[in-house]
C-alpha cells in the first residue's frame, strides 16, 4: 500500500495537531504539522503532499468568528495552490475548525453570483457544546472519507457548528448532490434525520438538515464538526469498559479511508 504524505496545517490557537497526525501514522499515513507561515513563505510545499488536513482547536483565538482569519489568508494568498491541489485529485480533510475554514475558505462549496451559499455559525443554543453524539452516513454520498461508513459515533466540541445556508433551495441542491454526506441522529430514528428536524441533544447545534459534514462534488474535499481523531482508539470511548472488544475506534475508518485511497 502507498504511504501518502499528509500535511497537517497548523496556526496560533490549533491545539488539535499532534492528535491528527498520530491517526493518520497510525492509518499508514506520513504526516507533518506544518505551521501556516511556512506555507504562506513558500506555497510550493503544499505540491510535496498528498493530502492536506485543517485540524481542530481555535485558530487565531477565533477571532471575528471560527475559522474565518486563516480562511481569510488562503483566499488571499493561497487560493491558487489550493485550486491545484484539488484538481490534482489529492484529498482535503477539515475537522471542527478545519470545516470552518473550509467553509469560510470557498474551499469546500464556492461562493456563488449571489456570495456565500453556507457558513458554520453560532450554536442555537449560544453556548459552547461538548458531548458525543450519534451520526450517520448519506447512502448517496461520494465522499472518499466516507467510504463503507453507515454510522459513527464520535465526540463533538465547538460553539459555531450550526450549518447554515442561504436559502432552502440551496439546502435542497447540495443534499441532491449528495454533499451533505454525514448527518447527526438519534438511533431509534431509524434514518429519519434525512427527512426532518431532530431536536437537541441528537443535533447538538440547531443544524439545518442535521448537518455534522459537507463534502464538494467530487467527494474529495470533507468538513466534519465532530472529531475523528479523538476516537481512534477503543478506550477513548466513555463506556469502553462495557463494550465488546474491537481493534479500533469509529474515527479511526476516516483516516483509513484516506490512506486507502492512495493504495
Amino acid at each position: 500500500m502507498a504511504q501518502p504524505k499528509v500535511l497537517v496545517l497548523r496556526a496560533p490557537g490549533t491545539n488539535c495537531d499532534e492528535e491528527t497526525a498520530f491517526a493518520f501514522k497510525q492509518a499508514g499515513a506520513a504526516p507533518t504539522s506544518i505551521h501556516i507561515n511556512r506555507l504562506l513563505e513558500s506555497p510550493s510545499l503544499a505540491y510535496d503532499f498528498q493530502i492536506l488536513c485543517f485540524p481542530g482547536g481555535f485558530s487565531y483565538g477565533d477571532d471575528i468568528s471560527a475559522g474565518r482569519i486563516l480562511a481569510s489568508q488562503f483566499r488571499n494568498h493561497l487560493v491558487d495552490v489550493m485550486q491545484d491541489f484539488r484538481e490534482a485529485g489529492k484529498l482535503i480533510l477539515g475537522i471542527c475548525n478545519g470545516f470552518q475554514i473550509l467553509m469560510k475558505s470557498g474551499l469546500l462549496i464556492p461562493d456563488s453570483s449571489d456570495g456565500i451559499d453556507a457558513t458554520l455559525t453560532w450554536n442555537e443554543s449560544g453556548m459552547y457544546t461538548d458531548r458525543w453524539v450519534h451520526l450517520q452516513t448519506d447512502s448517496t454520498t461520494n465522499c472518499v472519507f466516507l467510504n463503507d461508513i453507515k454510522q459513527l459515533y464520535l465526540p463533538i466540541a465547538h460553539a459555531e457548528g450550526r450549518f447554515a445556508t442561504r436559502s432552502n433551495d440551496v439546502a435542497e441542491k447540495l443534499a441532491a448532490a449528495g454533499q451533505l454526506s454525514l448527518r447527526y441522529t438519534d438511533p431509534s430514528l431509524n434514518g429519519r434525520c434525512f427527512g426532518e428536524q431532530i431536536p437537541f441533544p441528537a443535533n447538538p447545534n440547531g443544524s439545518q438538515l442535521n448537518v455534522a459534514g459537507v463534502c464538494d462534488e467530487s467527494g474529495r474535499v470533507f468538513g466534519l464538526m465532530p472529531h475523528p481523531e479523538r476516537f481512534i482508539d477503543p478506550t477513548h470511548h466513555p463506556h469502553w469498559t462495557r463494550l465488546e472488544p474491537r481493534e479500533h475506534g469509529d474515527g479511526f475508518a476516516i483516516f483509513q479511508n484516506a490512506v486507502r485511497f492512495f493504495s
